[in-house]
């Protein structure tokens, strides 16, 4: 008898229709799974399978628009979710109402209903880096995970505001670093005094990774009542994932590679990449049909995934994400890189027109700009200048003795980002530039990031020469002067939800952004001959370190944030709200404070 494994994942919920939503599941053994609304909407699917493993994705239609409703999954005629047993509010649906048509004014179409999301009003909870190990004998060494504390509030407060979408941004899963209950199922498989050690090996141990980051009874909860977008970063398959030529050639070179990147491949594209796809897009793509088409889908997903590791350029993993007048971006900073030192750059020729068009197609139609990078875009201006002259010394501006020395460093310190590829990053903060110029400039157009293990806000100041999407000269983005459409332009950088904050990282960051840190970033450009960046910036707000998520409220042009952290407390994990900030100038109030949750 087939039964429930992982799952339900609420993923993708149509913000244009209000109609259709999508739910990933995991079965036991080959079955048809079925979602059965509690107003009457339903969709059923039968299983594909991949190395062992049985899942589906279902679509949900006949849902009606503004509203919320509760759902379960069956299996033949049996229901296997919710648990007879569980504690837990039911999973529901939240639809938007109508939306207003593409392009609309602000407050067109159907006016906002109470009982379901308003298509005016936007709620984005993101964050990234989830190490997501129990801890051991009720003791965790890093503190309480906040999506976790996240979903315990949310269950035990019916009232309290629940996101309209979850993005994690990357680092979902550890491949690199597992935990000891992990470790214990790999040595029963195989001898961990061989590579890969007691890292992931292959797919079947992919799947250790997402039972243990998915059964929390808690966060399989959370995950199937609010939908979810994700992408990857370099933990979902190995630390420094694509940082240099040099390190892609010498990690082909070992006799495990091939194996853990064609699984992590696979895996990524099973458990997190189908779910970021519209039902359309679903429809379209030759890879799930040929995977749902045969009895086993293994071999169609290893040839799609060896392909992939050999030409990035042929899969594209970025996606576009509509919410009402919020549209999301996210982008692939990891497999779409092009490594040889003379032709750098962050996004492969193709990926970069596609981000292009993805965020200046019909400006009009959206009032918020959220680019997805799992990497940040602006860094402490250390760190920035730093991942700049290191790109220069590997590419021989001072001679191989240097290029050798900055290989090495490059690897050691994670010099990886947007600054470490010059050419990209500049490229990149035109484009913010230009989207957030022009008569149909969105109010806000925030950069989305995790990585680096603490939170910041970041904001641009353009050249006096060239001051910008309406800025007077020198006083960076925002309202603009003389009336002239203008985008607050920042990046808004939140990670971990869950990991270890050395107290080399705290002292390094916080170190990165004092004059002190900016006037030895100075000398290291004048070493590196790297010339000015094309703009220079300042801290807003931060540096947080904890287990922490940001949110963004969103409605017609005004936009808030919120950064809330676990913290524990004698009645057990919390959320503080530790800063409130409007981000729009309809209400420059601004505050920092601590409450619970």
């Amino acid at each position: 008898m087939a039964g429930l494994r992982l799952g339900p994942l609420l993923r993708y919920v149509d913000w244009e229709s209000g109609t259709t939503a999508t739910v990933w599941v995991e079965a036991s053994r080959p079955c048809t799974v079925e979602v059965r609304c509690a107003d009457g909407a339903s969709g059923a699917s039968p299983t594909f399978s991949v190395a062992g493993h049985h899942y589906a994705l279902v679509v949900v239609t006949g849902l009606t628009p503004g509203s919320t409703t509760a759902y379960e999954v069956l299996i033949g005629s049996r229901r296997v979710w919710p648990p007879d047993d569980t504690r837990l509010p039911p999973s529901t649906i939240t639809t938007p109402s109508a939306a207003a048509p593409q392009g609309a004014p602000e407050g067109a179409g159907a006016e906002p209903d109470d009982a379901g999301a308003d298509p005016d009003g936007v709620r984005v909870s993101f964050g990234s880096c989830r190490w997501a190990a129990a801890p051991g004998g009720g003791h965790d060494p890093v503190g309480p995970d906040a999506l976790v504390t996240l979903a315990a509030h949310l269950a035990a407060d019916p009232a309290a505001e629940r996101p309209d979408v979850l993005l994690l941004l990357g680092d979902q899963v550890y491949a690199d670093e597992t935990s000891a209950a992990t470790r214990r199922r790999l040595a029963a498989r195989r001898d961990l005094d061989e590579p890969p050690g007691t890292e992931i090996a292959d797919y079947e141990e992919y799947t250790y990774l997402y039972d243990e980051s998915w059964r929390d009874p808690e966060v399989r909860w959370l995950l199937s009542t609010v939908p979810s977008c994700m992408i990857f970063d370099d933990h979902d398959v190995i630390d420094d994932w694509n940082t240099s030529a040099a390190w892609q050639r010498e990690m082909r070179a070992t006799p495990w590679w091939h194996e853990r990147i064609v699984s992590g491949l696979m895996s990524y594209w099973v458990h997190q990449h189908l779910g970021n796809l519209s039902p359309a897009e679903l429809a379209a793509d030759p890879v799930y049909a040929a995977v749902r088409a045969s009895p086993d889908g293994t071999g169609a997903l290893r040839r799609f995934a060896a392909g992939t590791d050999a030409d990035p350029a042929r899969t594209r993993w970025s996606y576009r994400r509509v919410f009402g007048r919020v549209r999301l971006v996210m982008v692939d900073t990891r497999a779409a890189r092009i490594l040889a030192e003379d032709q750098r750059a962050m996004l492969d020729t193709e990926e970069a027109v596609w981000l292009r068009d993805a965020v200046l197609d019909d400006p009009s139609s959206y009032d918020h700009l959220l680019i997805g990078s799992s990497l940040p875009w602006l860094l402490p201006p250390l760190v920035h200048d730093a991942e700049r002259w290191n790109a220069a010394l590997c590419a021989g501006v001072r001679g191989q003795r240097w290029a050798r020395f900055g290989e090495k460093l490059r690897r050691a310190s994670d010099l990886e980002h947007w600054a470490a590829f010059p050419e990209s990053f500049d490229r990149f903060t035109e484009l913010l530039r230009e989207v957030g110029s022009g008569p149909d400039a969105p109010a806000t157009v925030c950069v989305l990031s995790g990585d680096v293990h603490h939170a910041y806000i970041a904001e641009p100041r353009w050249p006096k020469s060239d001051p910008g999407p309406g800025s007077a000269p020198g006083t960076g983005s925002g309202p603009g002067a003389g009336g002239a459409p203008a985008s607050r332009i920042l990046q808004l950088t939140c990670s971990p939800v869950h990991n270890s904050i050395p107290r080399s990282i705290r002292t390094g960051f916080r170190f990165g952004w004092s004059r002190a840190g900016r006037r030895i970033g100075r000398l290291l450009s004048r070493h590196g001959r790297t010339g000015p960046s094309p703009v220079t910036w300042h801290k807003a707000g931060g540096p947080w370190f904890g287990n922490q998520l940001m949110t963004l409220s969103l409605r017609g042009r005004k936009s808030a944030l919120t950064l809330v952290q676990a913290r524990a407390s004698k009645q057990g994990a919390q959320l503080e709200a530790v800063l409130e900030r409007s981000l729009t100038p309809e209400n420059e109030a601004i505050f920092s404070h601590s409450t619970k949750c």
